[in-house]
């Protein structure tokens, strides 16, 4: 009796002739395309947060290890962030033992740059002397009104010792220029000033007589206030006479 031959079927075909009736599929740009973008997507969604989150803090707040994966960053900078690592902490005496100094400052005052001008300009002075307005008056006729207001004119003009014009003026240098216009001669000096005039009362004092302080003049201008040529640094100015130690003294009587 002949047996029949098994009957074969996909359950129990070979392998080998199962692949060369069905053959596999060749992988396809594709299909390994797909794989690449879903491996990329499945890296991007653990590496990214963690990217971030590391951005958000100083460079110095966290360097993950050569060895940690992206997850194990990710949660250790969440454990950093949570203790407070980036937090500074004063204490609530701080600004009270502190003392803050602002340093200090100054501008030039329009005074100050007015004072700088009339100084710029006296300097190049280059006007009649006491000797020339002595030989040539321009103001023949002499009257203590007229000495307050040819007096008013030099006012700003720098104080420099021994000066005697409009370059500069001592105390007794501007009494003498100013004098000197009315064609009367004064000492170069306080002492000499004084003893060219005639001491008066300050109940009869007028404006244009010659204020005498130990060692300082000017012309008195009414009401306990005179101009000078007051000191190195200052210019011809009006002010009040700061002293009671004083006399008045008048010139031609």
């Amino acid at each position: 009796m002949t047996t029949a031959p098994p009957i074969t079927t996909p359950e129990n075909e070979p392998e080998s002739r199962r692949t060369r009736r069905f053959p596999r599929p060749a992988t396809t740009p594709t299909a390994k395309k797909r794989s690449s973008s879903a491996l990329s997507i499945v890296v991007t969604a653990l590496v990214v947060p963690g990217l971030f989150a590391t951005v958000a803090l100083p460079a110095y707040a966290y360097a993950p290890a050569a060895g940690d994966d992206p997850a194990t960053a990710s949660l250790t900078l969440e454990e950093e962030k949570a203790a407070d690592a980036q937090t500074v902490f004063v204490a609530a005496d701080a600004a009270d033992s502190t003392t803050v100094v602002r340093d200090a400052f100054s501008a030039t005052t329009e005074a100050e740059l007015q004072r700088a001008r009339l100084a710029a300009a006296y300097s190049a002075f280059s006007g009649p002397t006491v000797r020339d307005l002595l030989a040539n008056p321009p103001y023949p006729s002499f009257s203590l009104d007229q000495v307050v207001s040819v007096g008013l004119q030099y006012q700003g003009v720098p104080y420099r010792y021994g000066g005697a014009d409009p370059s500069g003026f001592d105390c007794s240098g501007f009494v003498s220029y100013v004098y000197a216009q009315f064609g009367i001669a004064l000492p170069h000096s306080v002492s000499g000033t004084a003893a060219a005039g005639t001491p008066i009362a300050r109940e009869a004092a007028l404006p244009g007589d010659i204020v005498i302080i130990p060692g300082h003049n000017g012309i008195y201008m009414g009401n306990g206030m005179m101009l000078d040529a007051p000191r190195a640094g200052g210019t011809v100015q009006v002010r009040a006479i700061w002293t009671d130690d004083y006399y008045i003294v008048r010139i031609g009587i």
